[in-house]
C-alpha cells in the first residue's frame, strides 16, 4: 500500500494579516512576527524528522516561509505557482470593512461564498478549486509514497479541507487556519484523509485564523 503524506503550512504572519486586509496574489511579506513563526515551524519539523521534500506557493510569504523551512530541513524548496492564494481582484489590498463599503453587491456574494461568482478582475470559488485540486493531484502523481511539505495560503487550504472532506464549497468553514499551523493530509488506497488539522505546537502565543 502507497502512502503519501502532505504537511501543509500556511505562510507566516504579514502586516496585512494583523489589519484584516486582502491579500490575494499582492505579493506581500512576513513581518517580524511571521518570520519568527516560518523558523519555529522549520526547527520543529527538523526535530520531527522524515520530510522528503518541500513545495511552495511562489509568493513571496509563503516562500519566504518554506525558505526558512527548507534551511532548518537541509532541503531546497520548489515552487509552485499553482498554489497560490485566490485572485480576489477589486477587494485586493482593502480591508474586509472597507471591501464591504466600497463594493457592497459584490461583497455580499463573497460572503455567502456563491461558488460561480466571479470577483471582478478575479476568480470565483470553484474556478480557485478546480486550480487547487490539479495542483494537489499533480504533486500526488509526482511524488508518491513520500511526506512533503507544502507552503500555502490560507484560501488554499480552505479549498483543501473541504476537497478532503467532501464538504461543499458555500458551506461555512468550521475549521481554523493559522498561521504556521500544520495541516497533515493522507491519500492512500481509501483516498483522503485529515490526519491532523491547524496544529500549533511550535507556537508560544497562537497564531492569526483566516478570516475567508
Amino acid at each position: 500500500m502507497t502512502v503519501t503524506r502532505f504537511c501543509f503550512i500556511r505562510h507566516g504572519e504579514t502586516a496585512w494579516n494583523t489589519q484584516r486586509r486582502l491579500q490575494g496574489q499582492l505579493d506581500i511579506g512576513l513581518n517580524e512576527n511571521g518570520e519568527g513563526q516560518a523558523r519555529a515551524v522549520g526547527r520543529w519539523l527538523a526535530r520531527r524528522g522524515g520530510i522528503d521534500v518541500i513545495h511552495s506557493s511562489d509568493l513571496s510569504r509563503a516562500w519566504r516561509t518554506a525558505g526558512h523551512v527548507g534551511m532548518a530541513l537541509g532541503l531546497t524548496p520548489l515552487p509552485a505557482p499553482g498554489l497560490r492564494e485566490r485572485r480576489y481582484g477589486v477587494f485586493e489590498g482593502l480591508t474586509y470593512t472597507e471591501a464591504r463599503e466600497w463594493h457592497p453587491e459584490h461583497y455580499a456574494r463573497l460572503e455567502a461564498r456563491e461558488p460561480d461568482f466571479v470577483i471582478p478582475d478575479g476568480e470565483s470559488l470553484r474556478q480557485f478549486h478546480d486550480r487547487v485540486t490539479a495542483g494537489l493531484e499533480a504533486l500526488l502523481e509526482r511524488h508518491r509514497g513520500q511526506t512533503l511539505v507544502v507552503v500555502v495560503h490560507g484560501g488554499v487550504l480552505d479549498i483543501i479541507n473541504r476537497f478532503v472532506r467532501g464538504n461543499s464549497l458555500s458551506a461555512p468553514r468550521d475549521f481554523l487556519i493559522p498561521n504556521t499551523g500544520l495541516n497533515w493530509v493522507v491519500q492512500d488506497r481509501d483516498g483522503w484523509h485529515i490526519e491532523a488539522w491547524g496544529e500549533t505546537p511550535h507556537l508560544e502565543a497562537g497564531a492569526l485564523d483566516e478570516l475567508r
